[in-house]
């Protein structure tokens, strides 16, 4: 009895029974999210693409560059300079040193040829005293005569005794000792001593 209708209106009836239309409608969403979602990827990839043809371009420069700085400058001419320039720092250091020490045996002479000066210039031309009498040394220049006789040479600024110049004949040394009123006549006196 059913089987006895036209199977197209069956098929119709069926069909419109089933109601299909939101189901299509969702498929070609679906399709549409899918197309929307593969240009997002393609775009992506094309984006991703073309920085690592950047990122390949700047490596094949930075390699190239590498390259031409590494044959040009040869670690074994890098290290034959340093070698150079450490050899001239040490002379200059040398020759630095070897003329602060002459400038100190030259300071040292210079003292010494002032007080044979003024010893000479307190005799007169004749080689006599020029004082009738003779002049009675102070306590100063007393002590500045015994400094002299033990090869220290001791020097005015200001007023003060500033500097004391050492000689030690034995040895060949030359000391120079800028004094500061910091450090008491007790300590000089011991390290005069010492270097003596």
């Amino acid at each position: 009895m059913l089987l006895d209708e036209d199977p197209a209106t069956l098929i119709h009836h069926t069909v419109g029974n089933f109601n299909i239309q939101p189901d299509k409608l969702a498929i070609s969403r679906i399709n549409e999210s899918l197309s929307t979602l593969q240009q997002a990827r393609d775009l992506r990839v094309r984006e991703a693409e073309s920085a690592l043809k950047k990122l390949s371009r700047q490596l094949t420069t930075l390699h190239n560059h590498h390259d031409e700085l590494v044959s040009s400058n040869s670690s074994a001419a890098h290290a034959s300079e340093i070698a150079t320039l450490d050899t001239k720092k040490f002379r200059i250091a040398k020759t630095a040193n070897d003329l602060e020490i002459e400038s100190e045996r030259l300071s040292s002479q210079l003292a010494d040829l002032q007080a044979k000066l003024q010893e000479l210039e307190l005799q007169g031309v004749d080689g006599r005293d020029m004082a009738k009498r003779p002049q009675v040394e102070d306590e100063t220049s007393l002590k500045l005569k015994v400094y002299r006789s033990l090869g220290i040479d001791i020097e005015r600024e200001n007023g003060e005794y500033s500097k004391a110049i050492i000689r030690n004949a034995q040895k060949g040394d030359l000391h120079v000792v800028n004094m500061d009123s910091k450090f008491s006549k007790f300590f000089y006196a011991n390290y005069f001593w010492n270097t003596l």
